[in-house]
């Protein structure tokens, strides 16, 4: 990479980090730290709160995703402006009201300690491998850009970031995010303008051979349970995600906490409900103008530089006979696409379909080959955006990408470090072993649970960079939880549930997301949300029956 792109890289990163330490002073108690004294404006709770979903697993996962996929993925934020709305008037007021520093506390002064530290539990294990999962996604892109091992590209971003994290505070952090939004979207939007004037044909023109693969088909009615991405899906497994995401995931929970009051909590969601959804389809639409871009280009036959390699040198035959059909493959599409363009005949439509049907079987072959070379999962979705920006965009752009990628990676984690160690200190260690914990005390155990869980983060992004694209994977770990968590928020808000209730019912809920995950896997994980937070909420209203209820949610 040229040096000018290493400069963009190093000046942006460190005006990032000295704002963010500049900032600490006011992280000397724990309320500072965790909560940025309860003082941030509702606009930089909203970025933070965009920024937070705006990873490096979205820039690299995501394009990834619309470049194979195209635009149907966008489906699954449909039901983010329902969610936004729900949250609006139910649970952020009550706890923004409720002064917690944690979602879960609130859950013992509705029901019992249990139900707290059992929901607390499972958010810090699916925010654990979430995070994990925030560290592979640069950490692939550095891979593939030196050809080092994934094991020091991971080490690489999570230490810094560990280090940038015990240090600074949730305040550092969300104005680290305000950065990062307005350099994420710099970005993008520059590398669509490249795209267009890079292609040969009329964008127009362009976008109709898209779609005729299905790549610009966005909405998707029918009804299936094993289908991922469907409007139905969307609307009624992304709201219960959506719900549960920004409603009980401390990580979300934590910047509305922090806004100045309750108006502006709930303003910061609406940026959310009202901005996610076109942004979202922008990136996705950029993984689409990628596709043109290689179908008109020469395309790499694996797109994983390292897999390349290692298929190459093993298995020198086989490479040569895939390369050799893929190349002819190529030929006969970029003709076929060149005729499509210039024609409005269904038939030279038909064609091109049928050349890019050719050259994805190759691809299929040579994916499989190079994972019985390697013994390593060989899908390269992820690789597809980073190899685009290094081989093709002009001096610079891949350093205000690659700046982009680090930054939004060191935000995003930073602030799932900080959402995992309040709740270990606050819902465990001062719950159960220190109650009596004085400011300086819960400060510096928060600072070690930072350390402690960016090393767990680091261990599982080693196993989650192999699961494919990230964005799915991302979401897969989070639909585990999310529902049955969602549904004890839902309990909490009828007057007659009670501990017992919420409690059985969690179980009962984990219990059966966990039977229909492994015993019926052909079940798209969205809906994963919903049987989670209904099976919760129907067991732990009929086991409430009869009991006394507890006070209600609005004398909590």
């Amino acid at each position: 990479m040229h040096w000018i792109n290493w400069v963009i890289v190093v000046v942006y990163l460190a005006v990032v980090i000295v704002d963010g330490l500049r900032r600490t002073r006011g992280t000397k108690d724990i309320e500072g730290y965790f909560l940025a004294s309860r003082s941030l404006p509702w606009w930089a709770v909203g970025l933070s709160v965009m920024a937070t979903q705006i990873s490096a697993v979205t820039l690299i996962g995501t394009t990834g995703q619309g470049a194979t996929d195209g635009m149907r993925f966008v489906q699954f934020y449909f039901g983010l402006p329902i969610a936004m709305v729900l949250l609006g008037v139910t649970i952020v007021p009550f706890l923004h009201k409720a002064k917690v520093y944690t979602a879960y506390e609130f859950l013992e002064r509705r029901f019992d300690p249990k139900t707290r530290s059992l929901t607390s539990l499972l958010f810090l294990l699916s925010r654990g491998m979430s995070c994990g999962t925030i560290i592979a996604a640069p950490a692939v892109v550095l891979s593939a850009i030196f050809g080092w091992d994934l094991i020091w590209c991971v080490l690489l971003i999570g230490l810094p970031t560990i280090i940038y994290t015990v240090l600074g505070g949730v305040e550092a952090i969300a104005w680290a995010d305000v950065k990062q939004m307005v350099i994420i979207v710099g970005a993008l939007l520059a590398i669509v303008v490249v795209l267009i004037i890079r292609l040969p044909v009329p964008l127009d023109d362009a976008l109709r051979v898209a779609g005729s693969t299905g790549r610009l088909r966005v909405f998707d009615f029918s009804f299936s349970l094993t289908e991922t991405y469907t409007f139905w899906s969307g609307i009624l497994g992304g709201t219960f995600l959506m719900l549960s995401y920004f409603g009980t995931d401390q990580s979300q929970v934590q910047r509305y906490l922090a806004a100045r009051s309750v108006d502006e909590a709930r303003s910061s969601l609406l940026m959310s409900a009202y901005w996610k959804i076109p942004l979202q389809a922008l990136i996705l639409l950029i993984g689409v103008l990628v596709f043109l871009f290689y179908t008109f280009s020469p395309a790499p036959l694996l797109y994983n530089p390292r897999h390349d390699a290692q298929l190459r040198e093993r298995q020198p035959a086989e490479y040569a006979m895939l390369e050799s059909r893929y190349t002819a493959a190529l030929a006969a599409r970029d003709q076929a696409a060149r005729e499509a363009a210039a024609s409005s005949e269904p038939a030279a439509l038909t064609n091109f379909t049928q050349q890019n049907a050719s050259v994805e079987s190759v691809r299929k072959e040579a994916l499989a080959a190079a994972a019985k070379a390697t013994g390593e999962s060989s899908r390269d979705v992820n690789y597809i955006i980073p190899r685009l920006v290094l081989d093709h965009l002009p001096m610079g752009f891949a350093g205000i990408f690659l700046a982009a990628v680090l930054a939004a990676a060191m935000s995003s984690i930073a602030a799932e470090l900080n959402s995992l160690s309040t709740a270990s200190v606050v819902d465990f260690y001062q719950r159960w072993y220190r109650p009596s914990a004085g400011s300086t005390e819960l400060l510096n155990a928060g600072k070690l649970a930072t350390a402690l869980w960016g090393v767990f983060a680091c261990v599982v992004a080693l196993y989650a960079a192999t699961l494919g694209s990230l964005i799915e994977v991302v979401n897969r770990f989070g639909s585990f939880f999310y529902g049955s968590i969602l549904g004890v928020f839902m309990l909490a808000m009828m007057k007659r549930a009670t501990a017992f209730g919420a409690f059985a019912g969690l179980l009962t809920g984990m219990g059966a997301v966990a039977a229909v995950s492994f015993g019926a896997p052909q079940i798209s994980f969205l809906w994963h949300n919903v049987i989670g937070a209904v099976v919760v909420v129907v067991v732990g209203t009929v086991l409430s029956l009869g009991n006394r209820p507890q006070p209600s949610m609005t004398n909590a």
